[in-house]
């Protein structure tokens, strides 16, 4: 049987995306590459507050669009928060020193993946957030590695 590529979600309020963040936890392994793709308020930051806290991290959890990365040491591994909504060029990614953090072990989460495409590595697992006409959130998770789809089946049905 082959593991499957691609799931959607309905999340229906902020709840429903911190519980797909905390499934996507249950997962979660060194050097795993996700990018969060929607439009601004779509809760790609709350997605990422709902994962953080099921694996233990108690702080405060923003997005880091001016800060460019917020990293997180949790017991089991090393984290980093990106967003790269106010890169004007994918260059911005280089010449900001960022890309050191890429293909190591720590898991990379990217906010606006479109910006800095061009230097990114692929990711595992892609999540695409849409607002809906009958209210809440379409969440499209696409894996697009082996370990993305490992990830993916990983999630509690």
């Amino acid at each position: 049987m082959s593991t499957p590529r691609e799931c959607t979600r309905h999340l229906d309020d902020e709840s429903a995306t911190m519980a797909l963040g905390r499934d996507l936890a249950l997962g979660i392994d060194e050097g795993l590459q996700l990018h969060l793709h929607g439009d601004l308020g779509a809760g790609k930051t709350t997605l990422v507050r709902g994962l953080l806290r099921a694996l233990g991290f108690e702080g405060r959890v923003k997005s880091p669009t001016f800060t460019l990365v917020e990293p997180y040491e949790l017991s089991k591994l090393s984290l980093y928060h990106f967003d790269f909504y106010r890169f004007e060029h994918p260059d911005e990614l280089r010449a900001a020193g960022l890309l050191e953090f890429f293909g190591t072990s720590a898991v990379c989460i990217v906010e606006w993946p479109e910006k800095a495409q061009a230097h990114l590595p692929a990711p595992d697992l892609e999540i695409w957030l849409r607002a809906t006409d009958k209210g809440g959130r379409s969440a499209c998770l696409i894996a697009d590695t082996e370990r993305g789809a490992r990830w993916l089946k990983a999630l509690p049905t």
